[in-house]
């Protein structure tokens, strides 16, 4: 008889599946679910959902509502964070703000001016839940769906004492693609992948012991199947592996998609998420017009639908249970699990789940090429999360600077006028740096004839010099 909380249950989609698939759970029979979030009126039409589906499947749970954390936190054995601060509101700021300066993003949640500032935004958020858990519930495990996974959970490795785990469902959407685009079965599939999160490379892909690389591979190269994965194919094409993240995705995370008009025409020219420019920002606009003037879950039949491939459930049920479940996670890499990316970064392996917790398992070193486009997104996280943790706007600038796509198209100046204009436009979801200043810089113009100041001559160069008139 558990206690979940549900931090953020105000997701529709994320919620209506999660009560879904504990409903199906068996283990989880007696237990109580705390939905929080800081709209009562959402949290109240959860409410009537699930109990419509208690009360037609005569499902054994009980259900209530809050908007005090820390009465959905109380004796919590199991805490699931799922916001987003900020709303459509603030995540406008955060792609069109860039764009106004060149920088194009599709997604904008993960990585680059977007990615960064929603980090910034769900700190402080982060750091009272932890608190609060120190008091209230020390033992219990997080399972964390918030954006952007890799700096997030990086942040809360560095921040905080939370016994956590980051999820996504990249291996397990890409895996039904892999099936498709080699015509053997899903379940069928022996794989060991490894990376970060929306960079998480197959390293193998097995049917019966027989290697389907080169299937993908020769697939790959047929223009039909190579349309979907424009991006995704194309590294593939380059690197010789697959990986977990969609063309809309993975062309903000590499510099070398969404860099030059030219390139944008080539791989990121399909509608919705295919790398259209704010594809996931029109998308949400569009869900939350039709969610303000359609009650969609008034419209539910009370069926209880089948239990998803989401990871949280039988995460739940294996820590329940001690029967040990295999997902893939985003773990701290303190052990070493890839021993070629960095001990602090937050790595994306497999990880076992039983009565004794998260194991997630070791690696060893990834293919060079592979380790470093990682690597390239990794610094950036690991800025942007010691900028969080520190409130410092010079780290969140750098963080931001150092990003792959963004220093294909701004200068370092107009990275930091970039970074100014998201501070004072989102100002009043990023408390924690309210009284701290950031420096704009003027552009230094350089008029025509002007001479600079005499400075000692290197010796290196004076001796080029001598060498030069003497060929004279």
């Amino acid at each position: 008889m558990s206690k979940v909380a549900l931090i953020g249950a105000g997701s529709i989609v994320f919620t209506k599946q999660f009560l879904n698939d504990m409903f199906n759970t068996p283990c989880m029979a007696g237990s109580t679910y705390a939905l929080m979030g800081p709209t009562l009126w959402k949290l109240e039409k959860m409410k009537q959902y699930a109990d419509q589906i208690i009360e037609k499947n005569n499902i054994d749970a009980h259900i209530y509502c809050t908007t005090d954390r820390r009465d959905a936190l109380k004796d919590a054995d199991f805490v699931i964070l799922t916001f987003q601060v900020g709303g459509n509101a603030a995540y406008a700021h955060d792609i069109e703000i860039p764009m106004q300066y060149g920088v194009d993003q599709c997604i904008g949640d993960s990585m680059g001016p977007g990615g960064v500032f929603r980090l910034l935004r769900n700190a402080p958020v982060m750091f009272g839940i932890w608190e609060d858990m120190k008091e209230l519930c020390p033992n219990a495990y997080v399972l964390n769906y918030v954006n952007p996974m890799g700096a997030m959970c990086t942040l809360l490795a560095r921040g905080t004492g939370m016994k956590v785990v980051g999820l996504c469902h990249g291996v397990q959407t890409t895996m039904d693609l892999i099936s498709g685009y080699t015509g053997v079965p899903k379940d069928e599939i022996d794989f060991i992948n490894a990376g970060i999160n929306h960079m998480d490379w197959f390293l193998t892909l097995t049917h019966k012991g027989k290697d389907l690389y080169p299937i993908l591979r020769a697939n790959m190269e047929k223009p039909e199947y190579y349309k979907n994965e424009k991006v995704r194919g194309e590294v593939m094409r380059q690197c010789g592996y697959f990986m977990t993240e969609s063309t809309g995705h993975l062309s903000e995370y590499l510099p070398w998609f969404r860099s030059s008009d030219r390139a944008l025409a080539r791989y990121c020219d399909e509608p919705m998420f295919g790398g259209e420019h704010a594809a996931y920002l029109k998308f949400s606009r569009m869900i939350q017009e039709k969610f303000k003037n359609t009650d969609v879950l008034s419209i539910e039949s009370g069926e209880l639908e089948p239990r998803s491939k989401e990871y949280c459930s039988y995460i739940i049920e294996a820590i329940i249970t001690g029967r040990p479940f295999r997902f893939s996670g985003n773990v701290s890499n303190k052990p070493g699990y890839i021993t070629n990316l960095p001990a602090d970064a937050t790595v994306e392996v497999p990880v076992y789940a039983d009565q004794y917790g998260f194991h997630p398992t070791y690696i060893g070193a990834l293919p060079m090429q592979l380790a470093a486009m990682n690597q390239s997104n990794l610094t950036t996280q690991g800025l942007a999360a010691q900028a969080a943790i520190e409130a410092d706007p010079e780290l969140v600038y750098w963080a931001i600077a150092m990003d792959p796509l963004t220093s294909t198209k701004v200068t370092l100046n107009e990275c930091r006028n970039m970074v100014a204009d998201l501070f004072e436009a989102e100002a009043k979801w990023l408390p924690q740096f309210e009284g701290k200043t950031f420096k704009r810089l003027n552009d230094i113009d350089v008029p025509e004839g002007t001479v600079g100041v005499p400075v000692p001559e290197d010796p290196a160069l004076a001796i080029n010099n001598r060498f030069a008139k003497l060929a004279e």
